[in-house]
């Protein structure tokens, strides 16, 4: 079945609606008002039904034109989109961007920089993934990335230091640790529960940060480690950018240590196709660089 109207009519349409009138669109479009006039009468004739009606001195739509018009306007943005990504395609971005980042990078400065090249490279599809330890690592060994952030950057690729995480001691200020009112030390540590990040990697998988405790309590990622702090089943270390509300509100305490109450994590940026960046990917290394830059 061959349309009997054009989105270019139906575009011409809107822009009277959208302008308040025939001498406005044609303005806006470039274009004479005969030609915007004899657009919507052609549109109006290929479907037999008054779309425009004259209130006073503006163009309003009549109830069916009110149906119509809307939903062509969804067609015009999926007709947009799709010149869009024709566009983008001419300039060489990848249809695909996937991002691999471990958990402890700031969350906050994540979502700035995926909304960020979510207006740079529109078209780009983003996949996301938050992965733990040496989850990053097979990322970037298995070639199942494009930009990897980890804390471990794998013989044979180079990364770029990206940021220093502080991991701070804590635990529910009601935990039976503070009770003993004294520096604490490993001993005092391992005869209660810690909170552990499972390693999200299957090869090589890792138990950096636990004491060996006789007991633990396994997780997937760092919120869940809070909300098991924070419900006084264990303690924990956690990115302080995490720990900071908890910290500031009472609902969290520092744990007293003798030594180790904090740890500094690097976390490094690494594209895994080094010899391939596409322009979407080299937007998101620049877009990483800058906002896990100190601000100044």
């Amino acid at each position: 079945m061959i349309p009997k109207t054009s989105l270019e009519q139906w575009g011409v349409l809107a822009a009277v609606v959208d302008q308040g009138g025939f001498a406005q669109a044609a303005a806006h479009l470039h274009r004479s008002q005969s030609a915007v006039s004899y657009a919507v009468s052609r549109l109006q004739e290929a479907i037999g039904l008054p779309l425009l009606e004259i209130a006073g001195r503006k163009a309003v739509l009549t109830s069916h034109g009110q149906t119509l018009l809307a939903r062509a306007r969804e067609l015009l943005r999926d007709f947009a989109r799709l010149e869009s990504l024709a566009r983008s395609l001419t300039r060489g971005w990848e249809p695909e961007l996937r991002l691999v980042v471990d958990v402890a990078f700031p969350r906050e400065k994540l979502l700035a920089i995926v909304g960020e090249l979510q207006q740079t490279c529109p078209a780009t599809q983003i996949q996301l993934s938050d992965v733990v330890l040496s989850g990053a690592e097979e990322a970037i060994t298995q070639g199942l990335s494009d930009l990897v952030v980890t804390s471990r950057v794998p013989p044979g690729f180079l990364g770029d230091h990206l940021l220093d995480v502080d991991f701070l001691a804590v635990a529910r200020p009601d935990h039976p640790l503070f009770r003993l009112e004294r520096e604490l030390t490993a001993a005092d540590l391992v005869t209660h529960v810690q909170a552990v990040v499972r390693d999200s990697g299957t090869l090589h998988p890792r138990d950096d940060g636990w004491l060996g405790a006789e007991r633990r309590f396994t997780v997937s990622g760092l919120e869940a480690s809070l909300a098991v702090v924070q419900a006084g089943l264990a303690y924990a270390w956690l990115p302080e950018p995490l720990a900071a509300a908890p910290l500031r509100e009472g609902r969290l305490r520092r744990l007293p240590l003798a030594q180790g109450a904090l740890r500094t994590v690097a976390l490094h940026v690494v594209l895994a196709q080094p010899a391939l960046p596409g322009p979407a990917a080299r937007a998101a290394l620049e877009a990483f660089h800058r906002h896990a830059a100190p601000v100044s």
